[in-house]
C-alpha cells in the first residue's frame, strides 16, 4: 500500500476537483473513481488529468469497488460521489437512495473486505438537519431531513458510524454546510445566480427566475472545506465534524451582493417563480464549527462577500471567453 495514495469517488465534481488539487500539492498519488458513461464530464479536472489515475467503478456495483481497492491499494478513500442535487431527489428518490445511501454501504463493505486499515471519509450534509431542531446546528443536533436527498445522506452518515463501531474502521463524516465556488454546477442556486448576473450584465439575458428568496444558508468556499476532509483522516481517532462558516445568509442577500458587484439592483431582474419552490422547504441552516476548529485546527479563509464576488467574476470571465471551462 502506498503511504500517500488516495482514492476519490466523485472526482469530476466540484469538491472532488478541489480535493484532488489539495492532495496532489501534498505529494499524494490520486486515483479517481469514475462511472462508465458517455456523459461523464472531466471539465473540472481537465488541468489535472495527466497527474491523476482514473479508474472505472460504480457505487451501484460493489464488485467494481472491491476491484478498484484491490488494484490501487489506497491508504485513504474519500466518498464524494452522490446524486447531490436536492430538487432532483424529489423526482428521482429511488436513484438518490441507491447512490447517496446504499452506495456508501457498498463502499464501506468493500473496504471491510479488502483492507480495514484504509481510512474513509464520508461526505455528509447539512441537509440532514432539514427542519432544524436547534440553532446553530452541531454534531449532536438531531436530524430532521426534508428531502429524499437529506434522508439518503442521513442513512449514509449512520452506516458510516455503524461500520466504524462494528468493524473498527477509521471512518469519519464531514457534515459540510453549503460550500460553493466557480466550479459549482449551474443547477445550484448560487451558481445559477452568479452566471445569470454575468449574463444580464453582458446583455445576453433579461431576467433571473428563482424560488424562495428568504431561505437562509451557511455558505462557504469549497476550496477551504476540502482541507477539513483531509484533516479528519489525519487524526488518530475517527469522528464526525460540522464544517461551516457559522454565519447564515439568505438567497436574497446572495442576489443583492451578486448584482451589486456589477453595479446592478437585483430587484430589477429577479422574478419569483413557484416552479422553483421545494415540496418541503428547509428554511434556515447555520452551523457551529467549534469542534472542527478546536480538534482539527480548521478555519475558513474566504468570507461570504468575497465568495460571491469570486463567483461573479469567474462567470463574467467564462462568458467573455477568458476562461477555458470551469477548472
Amino acid at each position: 500500500m502506498a503511504e500517500r495514495r488516495a482514492l476519490i469517488t466523485g472526482i469530476t465534481g466540484q469538491d472532488g476537483s478541489y480535493l484532488a488539487e489539495f492532495l496532489l500539492d501534498r505529494g499524494y498519488e490520486v486515483v479517481g473513481l469514475v462511472r462508465r458513461s458517455s456523459m461523464v464530464s472531466f471539465e473540472r479536472i481537465a488541468h489535472l488529468q495527466n497527474q491523476i489515475t482514473i479508474v472505472s467503478g460504480d457505487l451501484l456495483d460493489e464488485a467494481s469497488l472491491i476491484e478498484a481497492l484491490q488494484m490501487h491499494r489506497p491508504a485513504e478513500v474519500y466518498n464524494l460521489a452522490a446524486q447531490s442535487f436536492v430538487q432532483t431527489s424529489f423526482g428521482q428518490p429511488v436513484l438518490t437512495g441507491e447512490t447517496t445511501a446504499l452506495g456508501v454501504t457498498r463502499l464501506l463493505d468493500a473496504i471491510r473486505i479488502v483492507d480495514r486499515s484504509i481510512r474513509f471519509y464520508q461526505a455528509s450534509s447539512s441537509e440532514m438537519f432539514g427542519k432544524v431542531r436547534e440553532v446553530p446546528q452541531t454534531e449532536s443536533t438531531p436530524f430532521y431531513p426534508r428531502s429524499p436527498y437529506g434522508v439518503a445522506k442521513v442513512y449514509g452518515h449512520w452506516i458510516t458510524v455503524n461500520y466504524r463501531e462494528s468493524y473498527g474502521l477509521h471512518a469519519s463524516s464531514g457534515i459540510l454546510f453549503n460550500h460553493e465556488s466557480p466550479r459549482r454546477g449551474l443547477e445550484f442556486v448560487t451558481r445559477k445566480i452568479t452566471h445569470a448576473v454575468a449574463s444580464i450584465f453582458l446583455g445576453r439575458q433579461d431576467e433571473l427566475r428563482l424560488g424562495n428568496l428568504d431561505s437562509k444558508r451557511d455558505w462557504g468556499y469549497a476550496g477551504d472545506y476540502v482541507k477539513a476532509m483531509w484533516l479528519m483522516l489525519q487524526q488518530d481517532e475517527p469522528g464526525d465534524y460540522v464544517v461551516c462558516s457559522g454565519e447564515t445568509h439568505s438567497v436574497r442577500e446572495f442576489c443583492e451582493l451578486a448584482f451589486a458587484h456589477l453595479g446592478m439592483d437585483y430587484r430589477d431582474f429577479v422574478v419569483i417563480d413557484e416552479a422553483f419552490f421545494r415540496p418541503a422547504e428547509v428554511d434556515m441552516l447555520v452551523g457551529d464549527p467549534g469542534r472542527a476548529t478546536s480538534v482539527l485546527g480548521w478555519h475558513r479563509e474566504v468570507g461570504f462577500q468575497d465568495l460571491v464576488a469570486m463567483m461573479v467574476d469567474a462567470d463574467l470571465d467564462l462568458l467573455q471567453g477568458k476562461l477555458k471551462g470551469i477548472s
